[in-house]
């Protein structure tokens, strides 16, 4: 694996995803000065930054040298395509996790090129150690140690392992409701855990007024830019994994939209650096009760919120902090919304779990319930298509939930 970065240097900048304009990547930027300012209550983030890569000259940027031959992808290092010196990095296995080639699946499904991105195989059980990897780094090389972090529970527990391997101080702002698996998690990490007698938007406000006051440093997904960017390793694995090869579909579960934000971002970068010629159809998958996004793409624009109703407590939100970046994306690359019931989702688990092997939390599963809700519709993948499934959690983090979709 690559150590260091490449001599032809990619360079790394925040800009506006609404205006464009540029900043540089340092502590305490988050949001564009010009456009948060038009911040209305009860509306994703205004003014949200992507990370922008380009060349040293001001132009386009060039991948690394080990990233342009075939035989050498399965060797590429993700975090060289990160703003944060790979030395910075906490050592925490973080990524590097199994595309599953689940046989049966395809056999009773009829689908040849599905695959399943298990990131239940991560340090803390989900994907979001992806963007607590990055956010560690940064307040590494930045020398900075107190983190806070609001969270439905697979963020702040993500956050408080990656923190305690870096030796990092986490406070973490959740529900009182979350699950209890997820609040354990924090505690055993030593995470300074605050229960919220309320939802995930009252929470996430509690925690930015905490930032205010006393500093430290924002996790907040959607909030700070790095959560989107450190997302994006999942695709760029993908890509990695398949032999250079971008997958037809990508089915995603939704809820806040950052990780579909990053899983686009990831696939335009590759574009972007020369090495894949399209980015794949991308499916939003959400809950029914909590479907922000699917409404914004269908209306053409984010609505007044309704209260947050499913069991998929991971992307369970009223408001989508990272709505505007998704649906951005959404629109851009023509990608697809699909809904599925509580009900489906639970089916859906126990599906995946008895004929895969594979054990995902709700929300995860939800993304297991869109292709099987687009296959009824009649669409989805073909027989031959490489069709992702994106499990972002492990089943094990919600129990209680998991019980209803068994019989003892």
């Amino acid at each position: 694996m690559t150590s260091s970065r490449p001599r032809q240097s990619i360079e790394f900048s925040y800009v506006c995803i609404e205006c464009g304009k540029d900043y540089a990547i340092e502590p305490g930027r988050y949001l564009c000065d010009v456009c948060s300012e038009k911040q209305s209550p009860d509306e994703p983030l205004r003014g949200q930054l992507e990370v922008r890569l380009k060349g040293a000259d001001g132009g386009p940027p060039s991948a690394p040298e080990s990233w342009t031959r075939t035989d050498l992808l399965p060797y590429a290092d993700p975090r060289l395509l990160m703003p944060v010196p790979i030395e910075f990095f906490p050592s925490i296995p973080v990524g590097n996790t199994p595309l599953w080639e689940p046989k049966r699946l395809r056999n009773e499904l009829g689908l040849e090129g599905l695959f399943l991105k298990d990131d239940t195989a991560n340090p803390t059980g989900s994907l979001k150690d992806r963007a607590s990897y990055l956010v560690a780094a940064f307040a590494a090389q930045h020398g900075l140690k107190d983190i806070v972090v609001a969270s439905t529970g697979n963020a702040g527990s993500s956050m408080s392992g990656i923190g305690a391997a870096a030796g990092l101080n986490v406070r973490l702002y959740l529900p009182a409701s979350a699950p209890p698996a997820k609040i354990c998690q924090a505690l055993q990490y030593g995470a300074k855990v605050i229960k919220v007698d309320g939802n995930y938007d009252q929470a996430f406000e509690l925690s930015l007024a905490y930032v205010a006051e006393h500093g430290g440093l924002s996790r907040n997904t959607g909030h700070n830019p790095l959560t989107v960017e450190g997302k994006k390793s999942a695709a760029l694995e993908i890509f990695r994994q398949l032999g250079g090869i971008v997958p037809d579909l990508v089915y995603v579960p939704t809820g806040d939209g950052v990780i579909i934000s990053g899983v686009y971002k990831g696939f335009e970068d590759l574009v972007s650096l020369g090495l894949a010629e399209r980015v794949p159809e991308v499916i939003c998958v959400q809950a029914e009760g909590s479907s922000g996004i699917t409404k914004a793409l269908t209306n053409g624009a984010f609505v007044a919120p309704v209260s947050s109703k499913t069991l998929a407590d991971s992307i369970s939100v009223d408001v989508p902090r990272g709505g505007y970046f998704a649906l951005d994306r959404l629109q851009r690359h023509k990608g697809r919304a699909v809904t599925v019931s509580d009900e489906a989702i639970i089916k859906a688990q126990k599906h995946l779990s008895s004929v895969s092997g594979l054990f995902a939390e709700p929300a995860a599963a939800a993304a297991y319930a869109g292709l099987l809700a687009d296959r009824e519709a009649g669409r989805g993948p073909g027989r031959k298509d490489k069709a992702v499934v994106l499990v972002t959690g492990n089943g094990l983090k919600d129990i209680t939930t998991a019980m209803k979709g068994v019989e003892l």
